[in-house]
């Protein structure tokens, strides 16, 4: 039997891959190089894909939530700065707190109504209400930054999925050469082709996901010093009150 044959019944995928005859503009679609690649370059691709779709969610996502949160802390210090009264302003919460500020606000006035009774002189009340203030204020940041580890992956590591993808790429282009015994450029494109789609894509999802988390982390940080600002402050105005009353 003819070896050129032979290989074709064992390896179809691959004579397809090298060879197949599709139009030049067809072949080279991206739907085309998808359809012709092997399973794997296809597995990659789709991983590609849908962690690109999630890295963008994400930032969608975390838009939609610094933008949210800016405004109600600004709302927020603008009502405590109001010379309201500290029992006022706890008296006035809603039920539904959804503000980190006032969450933080009123675990420190909770810790302050429960304290005992009399003198507040102890300056265990004062540690004890800081203590609060920063397990509100950690649990609070850990929420509003859930989703920026997801970039961080996507960004450091599509690029080396999709580098292996190319890789193997390139190792079914070498293949299909020699089960062709042809190296002209109708034979080596295809295969080339599919194996930098592979790059592309890799690069398509890792460098939004870099650029998102970069921006978003300086946002939860920019955020967190407002916050821990605003606790300092609370702090402050409270330790003054233990120090009247004692």
């Amino acid at each position: 039997m003819n070896p050129v044959i032979s290989m074709s019944l064992m390896y179809p995928d691959l004579i397809l891959q090298a060879g197949a005859p599709v139009g030049a503009t067809e072949a080279f679609s991206f739907v085309s190089l998808f359809m012709a690649a092997g399973w794997v370059v296809k597995a990659v691709m789709i991983v590609l894909v849908l962690a690109s779709l999630w890295s963008w969610a994400i930032a969608i996502d975390k838009f939609i939530t610094f933008r949210v949160l800016k405004q109600r802390a600004g709302k927020f210090e603008d009502t405590f700065w109001s010379g309201r009264t500290l029992e006022d302003l706890s008296a006035g919460l809603d039920k539904d707190i959804r503000d980190p500020m006032a969450r933080v606000f009123a675990a420190a006035m909770r810790e302050w109504d429960e304290s005992p009774a009399g003198p507040r002189s102890d300056i265990r009340i004062s540690e004890r209400i800081n203590q609060v203030m920063t397990l509100v204020m950690n649990r609070e940041l850990s929420m509003v930054g859930r989703g920026l580890n997801v970039l961080a992956t996507v960004g450091s590591s599509s690029v080396y999925i999709g580098l292996f993808g190319t890789v193997w790429g390139i190792m079914n282009s070498f293949r299909a050469i020699a089960v062709s015994q042809n190296a002209n450029l109708a034979v080596v494109a295809p295969g080339i082709a599919e194996a930098l789609f592979a790059t592309a894509l890799g690069l398509i999802a890792a460098i939004p996901a870099v650029i998102f988390y970069n921006m978003y982390a300086h946002e939860l940080d920019r955020y967190a010093g407002r916050l821990e600002g605003y606790a300092d402050e609370l702090s402050a105005i409270l330790s003054r009150r233990i120090s009247r009353e004692s």
